[in-house]
C-alpha cells in the first residue's frame, strides 16, 4: 500500500534520520534454486514454468519495457496481483494460494519456475509460492533476458486450455 495505506492508517509522516536497529538476518547465499534462460525453456517444456506478469503482457498484446512482447513457449500466466488480498498488502491465505498455484499445475510435487519482466515480481511470486507449500525456481533474467537474444522463441495469445 505504501505512503498511501500508510497515512490512511492514521500514521505520522516525519523527516526525521532514524538510525537503523541491528537485527539478526544471516544471509544465506545459493539457497534459492535459480534459472538460466536454457534452463527456463527446458522447464517450461518437463515442469511449471510461471509468468508473474500482468496476463496483456503474458499474451503479447502490450509491451511497455521490452522490445517483444509476448511469453516464454510452454509458459503459464499466473499474475502476481492475484496473490494479494484486497487492497494488495498482504498475500491471500496459504490455502487460498496453494489452490490457486494448483490450478495451474504448480503443486509440491511438481518442478516449478517463475520469471516476470526482469526479475522482481518474479521474487514476490516465489514468496508466494512458498507460503502455499511449493518450492520454485527463479529466472532472475526474465522477459527482459530472454527477449535480448533475438534467436530464443516468443510466443503470444493465451495459454491453451
Amino acid at each position: 500500500g505504501g505512503l498511501a495505506a500508510w497515512q490512511a492508517a492514521g500514521k505520522e509522516l516525519s523527516t526525521d534520520k532514524e538510525a537503523p536497529q541491528a537485527g539478526d538476518f544471516t544471509p544465506a547465499p545459493g539457497a534459492l534454486p535459480l534459472l538460466t534462460a536454457d534452463g527456463a525453456a527446458a522447464l517450461a517444456r518437463r515442469g511449471v514454468l510461471l509468468d508473474a506478469r500482468a496476463g496483456e503482457r503474458y499474451r503479447g498484446e502490450v509491451e511497455p519495457i521490452d522490445r517483444v512482447a509476448g511469453h516464454i513457449p510452454g509458459a503459464v500466466s499466473a499474475p502476481t496481483t492475484e496473490n494479494v488480498a484486497e487492497g494488495g498488502t498482504v498475500f491471500r491465505d496459504a490455502s487460498e494460494l496453494a489452490e490457486r498455484f494448483a490450478a495451474l499445475g504448480a503443486t509440491a510435487d511438481a518442478e516449478v519456475g517463475v520469471y516476470c519482466g526482469s526479475g522482481v515480481s518474479a521474487a514476490h511470486q516465489v514468496l508466494a509460492l512458498a507460503v502455499a507449500g511449493v518450492p520454485a525456481a527463479l529466472y532472475v533474467g526474465s522477459w527482459s533476458e530472454w527477449t535480448a537474444d533475438p534467436a530464443r522463441p516468443v510466443a503470444t495469445g493465451p495459454q491453451p486450455g
